[in-house]
């Protein structure tokens, strides 16, 4: 440390050389000083970030004055999904990161970033000196923290700036996560559901099979088909009974996501819902520009960079003016500069700020890779479901059921036996319940897109839109 005296040497009225006597240029040096506890050197998009984070502050409100209206019954995904995100903890956790990643920008752009110390001393000695003159007053910064110069400060804001906008691409992340998973649920439930309509078709067909059985062995029939038959039911209506606690169990991890008791009523649709989806062209001009994840990582290289920066200017001396006035006799300023001796150190801490530069650099390289191959694969297999989906319904299940109207007249008639008639329906439940599947896979693909698009599809590749309370699909 050096230590620099600053003054203008001038002479008192006894005759003595001191410093610079102006009373009134200290007391403004003073005030200016005072001013300068409460300045936030906040660097250029930091008003932007605070109004981002403000369209959502209805997190901020306890999750009962947000919930919105109960979910109509039976519930609609648009609905589902709406609730989810306005009362959801995860979300609201990752919006709290958000706003305190935002609360330290002023933190670390604050200057100065030291305290003022005001020290006060009284000399007792002989002589005939005034009480004045035997009083020193003194104004400086705390010796214990280097007053930092205040590039530094706007430059520690730009490295917080970019933590926040990373936490902000996390909140974005975390919504399509969340969206995601609440459509996978709901469509595992609308699934579950659906196949267990067809069961219950399936097991009232074995039920008017096993009294034609009955009333054909009270004509003199051998019992054996009535036997097969009474076990076919039962095994029909156990894997009923098995469909119903999976539903029971999938309404309740649905519950969970939408901050509901979990055994409360949540009824679906007759059929499986679909959601439009826009043409292959469309859908890949959206790609993986505005993933979440790589925006994250993007804004991560960002910061990364200004930290090296940041680092960088260690090499920068710091000054720490102070001021000093004994009574009338002598005012003096000075300063001590903070000369960057520990030159290692500052080396070991720009090789480490670009280490982690060139690390985040090669994780997006190799991010914006992986979500590209996961978005060609879901969009190929989203298309894969909907055109045997479509085969399935438009050319195979008319001919299966067609198979099972003339395997019930064989039967009726007795040209067929009970296994012909058996294997025709059980072909014919297993088509319906790899439609619904097919279905199914088809909307939890369309949820994957759009999570790794960090586009809703409804938007064809504009930015989502702000959450807010009255909107269905923030």
């Amino acid at each position: 440390m050096a230590w620099v005296s600053l003054g203008v040497w001038a002479t008192n009225r006894r005759g003595r050389r001191t410093y610079f006597t102006n009373t009134g240029g200290w007391l403004v040096l003073a005030a200016a000083l005072s001013l300068c506890s409460g300045c936030i050197l906040a660097p250029a998009g930091t008003a932007a970030q605070r109004k981002e984070l403000e369209q959502h502050r209805f997190y901020e409100l306890p999750p009962d004055q947000r919930a919105g209206p109960p979910l109509p019954q039976p519930a609609v995904w648009r609905d589902v999904l709406a609730r989810a995100f306005w009362v959801n903890g995860d979300l609201e956790a990752a919006y709290f990161q958000w706003k305190a990643a935002v609360t330290r920008i002023d933190q670390a752009a604050a200057w100065p970033n030291s305290n003022v110390m005001v020290s006060y001393s009284y000399l007792f000695s002989g002589g005939h000196m005034k009480s004045w003159d035997r009083t020193t007053l003194g104004a400086g910064f705390d010796p214990s923290m280097n007053l930092e110069l205040p590039i530094k400060a706007r430059q520690a804001g730009k490295v917080a700036l970019q933590e926040a906008r990373v936490a902000a691409e996390r909140f974005r992340k975390a919504k399509f996560d969340l969206q995601r998973r609440v459509l996978e649920s709901y469509y595992d439930l609308a699934l579950v559901e659906e196949r267990s309509r067809i069961q219950r078709e399936n097991v009232e067909l074995l039920g008017q099979l096993v009294r034609s059985a009955q009333a054909r062995v009270e004509a003199g029939a051998p019992q054996q088909d009535l036997l097969k038959a009474q076990i076919e039911h039962r095994l029909a209506q156990n894997e009923l009974d098995s469909m119903k606690a999976q539903a029971r169990s999938q309404r309740a991890i649905l519950n969970a996501l939408l901050n509901r008791p979990a055994e409360e009523p949540l009824e679906m649709p007759e059929e499986l819902p679909a959601r439009p989806a826009a043409a292959d062209d469309r859908l890949i001009a959206m790609g993986v520009a505005a993933n979440p994840d790589l925006a994250e990582l993007a804004a991560q290289v960002a910061g990364r960079k200004e930290a090296l920066e940041l680092a960088r200017l260690r090499y920068v001396p710091d000054i720490i003016p102070s001021f000093a006035m004994t009574g009338g006799i002598s005012q003096s300023v000075g300063a001590a500069v903070m000369l960057p001796t520990n030159v290692p150190a500052i080396r070991g801490a720009i090789a480490e700020a670009n280490a982690m530069l060139h690390e985040s650099r090669a994780m997006e390289r190799q991010l914006r890779q992986d979500r590209a191959a996961a978005f060609v694969t879901a969009l190929v297999f989203m298309r894969s479901a909907e055109h045997q989906a479509a085969v399935l319904e438009g050319d195979v299940l008319p001919l299966a059921r067609q198979a099972m109207d003339n395997s019930h007249q064989a039967y009726a008639a007795g040209t067929a036996s009970y296994l012909e008639l058996i294997d025709t329906q059980r072909l014919l439940l297993n088509l319906r319940l790899t439609l619904a599947q097919l279905r199914a896979e088809r909307e939890k693909r369309l949820a994957e897109l759009e999570s790794l698009a960090g586009v809703d599809v409804e938007t064809l590749g504009t930015p989502p839109a702000s959450a807010t309370p009255s909107e269905s699909n923030p």
